[in-house]
């Protein structure tokens, strides 16, 4: 008890903090940054480097209520045609802009639903990419599938296309969980999936799990795992639910007197984790296992884990080109997310330019900042010679955080001539300790709570 009365205290069941997908985080990006600085970055790419692509198909037969994601319903595939020959308009905007021999290392289909596509759409889609940018000899490519909107002929044709890891998910499979959160999908049907991308050769297979929904309780999330763990994962993400009907509109649906309370929702995830742990798992970053042989897990021992707008990832691409309404390109030099309204999106990219309508150019400040957060985040730990090889004499900067930090969070943190630790018990509040490190504070932003 004494335990979560100090994480308590020290805000990790009320504190509202990024994620720290990025940095600065996506609030902090101006409409003064856009489709030029955008052309400036691509121009300035370095041929022998490979490239990351992320595509947003933000389509779905059915909007889950707890997803804040941007994402829009459809019962027919017209909108989804119309947007795909965007897509192919926005590639060959790309293709013109791009230096010549760059080549992609990874790809990544999000949404929204990929898996609304069907096969004709899916090889459309896959030869439309690899026609701009051509994949390197180390390629890989993963597309998030929901399980209720797949079948042996679209999986067909993603592993025909490369596909290599496919992420699936599952939130909880407890019945009255699901009812809540306007998602219903059997274990049956999930598992009958999962047995279709084996046998398609599917060799990486993440699952996605939710915490802190309506009506959860430990047994119940312990069930949950149960079945994950029979589906034998190479990979889990364990999410905490976000409960933002400011943004989100459709969460307004969920009922907020069956969602869990602060001390609850901790125990759900520290649950969860301890049984991942005990099925041979390693605990990466705040929120994710993965089997010790999997490349996720080798990057976390290497001290090469890296933090994107995908969550943790071995990549080691230093570039990220976002594709499609919404999606959010990286950049030495900066960020850059193209309009996030479907019809925007459309209309730039129709009109002959790049979709980029808001962004941030990095400062030398940004990225010692974005630098630490993310070895925070990744390793829970600041290596202070590091920084200070990569960084010169500016890393000193950092040096009155790193003393605060140390005094304001003293039982959870080791502070050395070397290295500032956070302490296993004091894992939860990493979001928090990063917060120190933002130079950042949007007065307008709202975050989802740190817990």
């Amino acid at each position: 008890m004494e335990h979560i009365d100090q994480l308590r205290t020290l805000g990790l069941f009320d504190q509202r903090v990024p994620r720290y997908t990025s940095y600065p985080t996506a609030p902090v990006f101006s409409t003064d940054t856009g489709s030029a600085f955008q052309v400036e970055c691509i121009r300035a790419l370095d041929p022998a480097a490979p490239v990351s692509v992320y595509v947003h198909i933000p389509f779905c037969e059915r909007l889950c209520w707890f997803c804040a994601c941007r994402t829009q319903g459809t019962r027919t595939l017209s909108p989804v045609e119309s947007y795909l020959g965007t897509l192919e308009a926005e590639l060959t905007l790309l293709a013109k802009t791009l230096p010549a021999g760059i080549k992609m290392g990874r790809l990544h289909w999000g949404g929204g639903t990929p898996t609304i596509l069907p096969p004709h759409m899916i090889n459309r889609l896959a030869q439309a990419i690899k026609a701009a940018i051509p994949p390197a000899e180390r390629f890989e490519f993963s597309v998030e599938i929901d399980p209720t909107m797949v079948d042996d002929a679209k999986i067909a044709a993603l592993q025909a296309e490369g596909m290599s890891r496919a992420s699936i998910g599952i939130q909880d499979f407890s019945e009255d969980v699901q009812e809540a959160i306007g998602r219903e999908q059997s274990f049956e049907a999930t598992k009958r999936c999962v047995d279709a991308l084996r046998a398609a050769g599917i060799t990486s297979l993440n699952t996605d799990l939710v915490y802190g929904l309506p009506h959860q309780t430990l047994d119940k999330i312990a069930a949950s795992v149960e079945r994950v763990l029979t589906l034998n994962p190479d990979r889990v993400a364990l999410f905490g639910y976000a409960h933002v009907p400011h943004m989100a509109k459709r969460q307004n649906l969920i009922d907020q007197a069956h969602l869990p309370g602060d001390q609850l929702r901790y125990h759900l995830f520290q649950k969860a984790s301890e049984m991942f742990v005990g099925a041979g798992y390693a605990a990466i970053g705040i929120d994710h296992f993965a089997k010790p042989a999997d490349a996720l897990s080798r990057a976390s021992q290497a001290g090469t884990l890296r933090r994107n707008f995908q969550g943790y990832t071995e990549d080691d691409c230093s570039s990220l080109i976002g594709l499609g309404a919404s999606s959010i390109s990286s950049y030495p030099q900066g960020y850059v997310q193209n309009a996030a309204a479907t019809g925007a999106y459309m209309q730039r990219i129709e009109a002959g330019t790049l979709a980029g309508y808001r962004g941030h150019p990095l400062s030398q400040d940004d990225v010692l900042h974005a630098r630490a957060i993310e070895m925070l985040m990744c390793d829970f730990a600041l290596d202070l010679d590091q920084l200070q090889h990569e960084f010169g004499e500016n890393a000193a900067q950092l040096a009155p955080t790193h003393a605060e930090v140390a005094r304001k969070f003293a039982p959870f943190i080791t502070l050395t001539d070397s290295a500032l630790a956070i302490k296993p018990e004091g894992h939860p509040l990493t979001r928090i300790i990063a917060s120190a490190y933002d130079a950042y504070a949007p007065a307008e932003a709202q975050y989802s709570k740190a817990s």
